[in-house]
């Protein structure tokens, strides 16, 4: 097994992306699959690097990055010790940084006897998972796509809503970090930026039009992102193919930090699905 953490990409807006590749190393090239994380997420929470690993053993040359905004740092990758990052954050620059992953991974002559560049599939949790949905739409590198516990509309969500006259005068609002309990600001470009291109965000359109393999699949003690919204995807894509996993909360039932070495038989479960899907 090759595993190569904190790859530094250059991205689009003045702050770098960290990037991680898990691979067997054979000189086969393997499809690719970029994993997107979500709100108040990194690329080391939890048990993603279990999860990598499962992808990398069953012949996947698989990708997890940082957002460029999401608040983590070269020196400290893990958490949010850049906050003024996070508040620059929007869902656009989300989508530039995938983009940005996507045009490293496929032009990389590091790793170009061991990633198939015509073979690119990309997953997104939680918010990330309308970030892979939109994208998906709109680049036709992407071979197939995954929700996993998925947002169905970015217009609703808590980054997006509050009182707009007194965000807009104080020019900021803060959101609680329930386990880091950092008070997590966003600052009122994140409402501008959402209303200037609020077409493109909008992930019904994006799912409706896709014209690729899709998967989604969520947790039904899920009280995050409600289950109601996996099934508002599945309908709005009569071509989608949805998976429930009974039992599963957002993050199927892993935690951060996780010091096992086995993941929750949710995420296993989750990750076997993913796993014969892009196997198909």
């Amino acid at each position: 097994m090759k595993i190569s953490k904190n790859i530094i990409v250059q991205g689009k807006h003045e702050k770098p992306i960290l990037v991680d590749v898990f691979y067997n190393d054979y000189a086969k090239p393997k499809p690719i699959v970029i994993f997107c994380h979500g709100y108040k997420g990194f690329k080391d929470w939890g048990a993603w690097d279990i999860m990598a690993n499962a992808f990398a053993e069953a012949g996947f040359f698989f990708i997890k990055f940082n957002f460029s905004h999401n608040g983590g740092t070269v020196e400290q990758p893990i958490d949010f010790p850049d906050l003024e990052a996070f508040g620059n954050n929007n869902y656009t620059k989300e989508l530039d940084d995938l983009e940005t992953v996507l045009d490293w991974s496929s032009s990389n002559n590091n790793y170009k006897a061991n990633s198939d560049t015509n073979n690119i599939h990309i997953i997104g949790h939680s918010r990330g998972g309308g970030i892979v949905t939109i994208k998906a739409e709109e680049d036709a590198r992407i071979s197939k796509v995954v929700s996993l516990a998925g947002v169905c509309a970015y217009g609703k969500r808590t980054a997006t809503i509050g009182n707009l006259e007194e965000w807009k005068k104080d020019g900021v609002k803060y959101v609680m970090n329930g386990r880091t309990k950092q008070q997590m600001p966003h600052f009122y470009q994140f409402y501008e930026n959402f209303i200037e291109n609020e077409e493109r965000l909008t992930i019904k359109r994006a799912v409706s039009n896709l014209k690729i393999p899709y998967l989604i699949i969520h947790g039904d003690k899920d009280t995050s992102v409600l289950i109601d919204e996996a099934y508002k995807l599945h309908q709005w894509n009569s071509d989608s193919q949805l998976e429930i996993i009974e039992g599963a909360d957002h993050v199927f039932n892993v935690k951060h930090p996780w010091d096992n070495m086995e993941v929750s038989k949710e995420l296993k479960m989750a990750t076997e699905k993913m796993i014969t899907f892009f196997n198909k």
